[in-house]
């Protein structure tokens, strides 16, 4: 192993970037190529299947198969031009990855012939197995039906010789089996609820539309040093490592230059993603040595979620070409920094109005504080729901480190927003407000746009951040689907804007103005969600203390904080809106607890097997060479100089064979507890028991493997270091 460690440092030195064939043109130039997108579909349709399509995609409408046939034909001619010979249809399983089944366009014609054919029948629904992708017991093993079915909003695309459809993922019996379908249910009941609320200030606005723009960050390490590392390939994480003597300290790598060949890549997979249509604006180095951000323009969130699946992807397939490994695991290296996926959130309406930004008057900033306040209380009522949506085993290393947010759900404002919100507390009255209470407030509006930018700041220790024109979602982690956060969000914003158009209407039917009835209902909606509003520093212990006593949840358990889904509470959020039914919401948990359980086991299995047939011997190894060197030197001293100089020799003897000692105790432990715990059936139960009966095993055996790294002989240690994972090109 020393050696194929060894190996692999030499041939990352010897790396030079990849040479790139990318167009000299202009990204607007080649922008969307391989999406079959609006100006694609008024080339290839007839007018009648393309306004069908349109008004499927703004309204929500039907497509008929006549119609199917059409966009079918069109879609294919446009494919097969570009080269494709095969299909898919996409979609988003609960696994966190994306599934795909090609099927060739080849048909059967007239004598026996061979042709190329592609019906609205095969593009709208086709029959893939869903016996074996997670479904929470909603699907047996016997049973394997289930269905794909087209998503007209989101535009079919092109990678290599495969056109890939956006497909919902669904079962025999109609309940969802992917991310896809309840995300596309909680958007319709945000979209219901808030045009509900918006037609308070403007009648003209028909449609209101969550939209998203995300943050990847991702490490980079050679292929060849991944390979290496056995707990990489299998767990997507160093299982073991002790910390470099430089890691981040400095800061020096934020924002600094970006090394030569992992420019190449950015470019690379820039490009690629260009051509599929997403507009990636951003790139930089992160904190952590090796680690980078990518970010695009904000979209409607299903298709910036789709973007989002689609680029990770799009990475992983590049980065092979430039002979790294792309990293999206939450926490790969202990001791720095993890890997987050912001998601800023907000919501635009069809009159191209943001309504999470304040306006240029009274009547618009109020309709801004509506919705925001809204939000906050929705984040309020909904804050261990939401906690569970990015909690996940990965997560579970990242989330209340000091790189991350902390698992405690809370929301940063700014000073200016938290004071207009103090005020209208202060000032208005159950009682009819008065004229001069009516003119303070609506003139303490009128100034918003004029210093607001001024007075919000960033926090970044916090997990549900206002930044300006969106609320930015800081603890979704690295390698989750967005979707999860977002129905979650999306359900909970939906349901509050119900309930306060519902409040506000009951108060203007008891003879209320109008505006004074919105200003009641915001007052009660401040109060009550005064708790969840929090501008300090998120990492403190102080604030830990606070929150417990605010009654937040601070549970750090995975399973437990999971369960948050069943409780009333959740149910209300998301089968009042018809986001999900109770046994999809059942299956989702037993999914979930089920990954937790499998990821402790597999990264359980791993470690034991990296200890035992990798550590152990090299350790035992190193100790056999200074036993030997002892007893030379009892061959050349004399008894005092021999005592003199083998004193600390032996005490490294005695370290290591403790060391060692200890790894095969626990990892004999760690096993026999797992043992016991595969013996239970309840998926609860289960995960419980690993979180608290194996997990803790991973950072026992760990420390003593770490602590031997640092005495070992460095030639025979048998996998790269942090140092060289971390620092190498």
């Amino acid at each position: 192993m020393a050696e194929l460690r060894f190996s692999a440092l030499k041939e990352v030195f010897s790396r030079e970037p990849v040479e790139l064939n990318l167009p000299k043109a202009t990204v607007s130039s080649y922008f969307a190529d391989n999406v079959f997108d609006k100006l694609k579909m008024e080339r290839y349709l007839s007018r009648e299947a393309y306004r069908a399509v349109i008004t499927a995609i703004d309204e929500g409408t039907p497509i008929t198969r006549p119609i199917a046939d059409q966009v079918a034909t069109g879609m294919q001619a446009w494919a097969m031009e570009r080269g494709v010979t095969h299909f898919t249809h996409w979609f988003h399983p609960l696994t966190d990855a994306t599934a795909e089944k090609h099927d060739s366009f080849v048909g059967r014609g007239e004598r026996g012939t061979i042709i190329e054919i592609f019906s609205g029948a095969v593009l709208v629904q086709q029959e893939p197995d869903a016996s074996s992708f997670p479904s929470g017991g909603i699907r047996n093993t016997f049973e394997a039906r289930g269905y794909t079915a087209w998503d007209v909003s989101s535009p079919a695309f092109i990678v290599d010789s495969t056109l890939c459809i956006p497909t919902v993922f669904i079962s025999y019996t109609g309940e969802a089996l992917d991310y896809k379908t309840p995300l596309l249910r909680s958007l319709a009941a945000l979209d219901r609820a808030a045009v509900e609320v918006c037609h308070f200030f403007d009648k003209d606005i028909k449609k209101v539309m969550a939209t998203l723009g995300w943050e990847q960050e991702y490490f980079l390490i050679d292929e060849a040093l991944y390979y290496a590392r056995p707990d990489l390939v299998l767990a997507d994480r160093t299982l073991m490592g002790h910390q470099s003597a430089k890691d981040q300290q400095l800061s020096d790598h934020y924002f600094g230059s970006i090394p030569e060949r992992v420019k190449a890549f950015m470019r690379d997979f820039e490009f690629e993603a260009y051509k599929l249509g997403i507009p990636v604006k951003t790139r930089h180095n992160e904190v952590a040595p090796n680690q980078f951000e990518c970010a695009p323009v904000y979209e409607e969130a299903n298709l910036a979620v789709d973007h989002n699946q689609l680029i990770m992807d799009v990475m992983r397939r590049v980065a092979r070409k430039h002979k790294f490994r792309v990293l999206f695991h939450e926490k790969p290296f202990a001791e720095i920094n993890g890997s987050g996926k912001h998601n800023n959130w907000s919501m635009a309406t069809d009159t191209g109005v943001n309504l999470l930004s304040p306006g240029k008057n009274p009547k618009s900033n109020m309709q801004f504080l509506t919705f925001l306040v809204n939000v906050v209380k929705a984040v309020n009522d909904n804050q261990e729901l939401l906690r569970a949506s990015v909690t996940n085993e990965n997560n579970s290393w990242r989330l209340g480190g000091h790189e991350a947010p902390p698992s405690i759900i809370s929301v940063f404002l700014g000073t200016y927003i938290s004071d207009i919100l103090e005020d209208i507390a202060s000032k208005v009255k159950d009682k009819k407000m008065t004229p001069q209470e009516k003119t303070e407030i609506k003139l303490g509006l009128g100034k918003i746009p004029c210093i607001f930018l001024d007075n919000t700041d960033r926090n970044r220790t916090s997990p549900f951040a206002f930044t300006g024109n969106r609320f930015e979602f800081r603890a979704v982690g690295s390698s989750a689907n967005c979707s999860s956060a977002m129905i979650v969000l999306n359900a909970a914003v939906a349901r509050q804007l119900k309930n306060f158009a519902r409040e506000v209407n009951a108060l203007i039917g008891k003879g209320r103005k109008k505006d004074e009835a919105i200003f009641q209902v915001l007052k009660k909606s401040i109060i009550d969600s005064e708790r969840i509003r929090f501008e300090g520093d998120g990492y403190s212990e102080e604030w830990h203390r606070e929150a417990l006593r605010r009654g937040l949840s601070a549970d750090s358990s995975v399973p437990r904080t999971l369960k948050a889904y069943m409780s009333d509470s959740a149910r209300e959020t998301l089968v009042g809106t018809g986001t999900l039914t109770d046994r999809e919401i059942e299956s989702r948990v037993e999914v979930e607890l089920e990954k937790f359980t499998k990821k402790v086991q597999i990264e359980g299995r791993v470690l034991g097997d990296l200890a035992i047939n990798h550590i152990v011997p090299t350790a035992v190894c190193y100790m056999t060479t200074l036993i030997d060197n002892v007893k030379g030197l009892r061959d050349i001293f004399d008894e005092n100089e021999y005592m003199r100089l083998a004193g600390a020799r032996k005490d490294l003897i005695v370290t290591i064979s403790d060391h060692i000692s200890l790894i095969k105790k626990l990892c004999s432990e760690m096993i026999s507890e797992r043992r016991k715990a595969n013996t239970i059936e309840d998926p609860y139960k289960k995960a419980l028991t690993y979180e608290s009966k194996v997990k803790p095993f991973l950072e026992e055996i760990r420390s003593h493997i770490d602590k031997l790294e640092l005495v070992v002989d460095n030639e025979m240690w048998p996998l790269p270091k942090y140092r060289e994972l971390l620092f190498t090109r």
